[in-house]
């Protein structure tokens, strides 16, 4: 794999926590508004949140104003490029687990050609809409999320150098998780990092596929525009947080359904018991605890679901998964939900909110069943990933989330 060093823009340490934002992606734009300090990285990446009221989006001068405050921060010296290249060590702490990542400019042709694998289908509107904040900015203002699998002499530099250096940075969010930054000064150090990445096969894109194909879809139009392209530019890589396989951890991504296709309750469980060896468990919540069992939630109860032998496929990568099986015995068969991407009849939960979530959906009405899944592994997305399948949609959810504001990677 090709990786490289570079030259990152970031806040100075006395105001990392205070600029430092959550994704884009997780908050919406009444959320984002009531969360954004002053100096807040959310100001940049969702600046609908600076007019009033919220405006929409899409709209140019909501990108203008972006672009405006990106400049700003700069101008104020909340956001400063360092003076040269390096790598850096983000260090994410929940629930008393560490993951270090190790930040770094990916290589466009390396996902081009398919080296930087993915495992979701990704949609080109929403390729489109990332791709304007990179071109707009000539920035890659978030980070994408990637995996790689374990080397020991890479554990062992990160291991080190945290054991040896003091942080940049190093604070707890508002919602409780750690983080630390490390920059890598040592010239050598660096040098030794882009040699053992040469030696590994592939990386995996984890978390944030569109921001992925949006920065290595722009990296492409700069090339095409550049009669001199050298392949040595900036916009030939953009910005990633590589984690080792070994240290990554997925939670599960629920789901709960509207109706139950003109059944009742009694009637759902008795077609569910065809696949499904069926235990109530009461009103004390369930939660699966191993492949293929589920919990599920209907009618004021809990139940643990387990499908039968011969209703699931362990030799295929995707019909070994628990999405599988339950698109499969469940939403096709009994419920007739349809394609999932486009069901008005569904909706996906992260497993981050709890599986009281799921259960309170229900008993307001809202929703008429949950489902609660055993999450994925990371074996398993990548041996997706390697056989070329895409997974189902809404399978894997990564926390903690990437802390966007960390370090910027300019293109140019």
């Amino acid at each position: 794999m090709k990786i490289k060093p570079f030259a990152g823009v970031r806040p100075p340490k006395e105001i990392a926590d205070e600029v430092a934002s959550r994704p884009y992606d997780v908050l919406n734009s009444t959320e984002a508004k009531a969360e954004a300090g002053e100096k807040s990285l959310l100001h940049i990446i969702k600046p609908e949140i600076d007019f009033d009221p919220i405006a929409d989006e899409h709209n140019q001068p909501v990108y203008d104003k972006a672009v405006e405050n990106f400049k700003l921060w700069q101008e104020r010296g909340w956001l400063v490029q360092d003076p040269k290249e390096m790598y850096y060590i983000y260090a994410q702490t929940m629930d008393g687990r560490t993951q270090y990542g190790l930040v770094a400019a990916a290589n466009v042709e390396d996902y081009m050609t398919g080296k930087i694998k993915k495992h979701e289908l990704t949609r080109k509107d929403k390729e489109e809409d990332r791709m304007i904040h990179v071109r707009i900015q000539n920035a890659n203002i978030e980070p994408v999320f990637f995996a790689y699998p374990d080397v020991a002499e890479m554990n062992d530099i990160v291991k080190n150098y945290v054991e040896n250096h003091a942080p940049e940075y190093d604070f707890v969010a508002a919602d409780g998780f750690g983080h630390k930054f490390w920059a890598i000064t040592d010239d050598s150090i660096n040098a030794r990092i882009t040699e053992i990445f040469k030696e590994i096969p592939a990386l995996y894109v984890a978390d944030g596929h569109h921001r992925t194909a949006a920065a290595a879809l722009v990296g492409e139009e700069k090339k095409k525009a550049n009669p001199n392209h050298t392949g040595n530019e900036e916009y030939n890589y953009f910005l990633a947080v590589i984690f080792p396989e070994s240290q990554l951890k997925v939670i599960d991504y629920n789901r709960v359904v509207k109706d139950l296709n003109g059944l009742t309750p009694a009637e759902f469980l008795e077609k569910l018991s065809e696949s499904f060896d069926i235990e109530e468990k009461g009103s004390e919540i369930y939660k699966p605890n191993k492949l293929h069992n589920f919990g599920m939630y209907l009618d004021g109860k809990w139940y643990s679901l387990t499908a039968k032998p011969g209703t699931y496929n362990d030799d295929d990568p995707i019909g070994v998964l628990d999405v599988t099986v339950l698109s499969n015995l469940v939403f096709d068969k009994i419920l007739n939900l349809g394609d999932l991407r486009t069901s008005k009849r569904i909706d996906f939960v992260g497993g981050i909110r709890g599986l009281g979530e799921l259960q309170k959906r229900v008993d307001s009405g809202e929703m008429a069943a949950a489902f609660a899944l055993y999450p994925v592994t990371m074996r398993q997305i990548i041996d997706i990933a390697d056989t070329g399948n895409i997974m189902p949609p809404k399978t894997t959810w990564f926390e903690p989330k990437l802390r966007s504001g960390l370090v910027i990677h300019k293109l140019s």
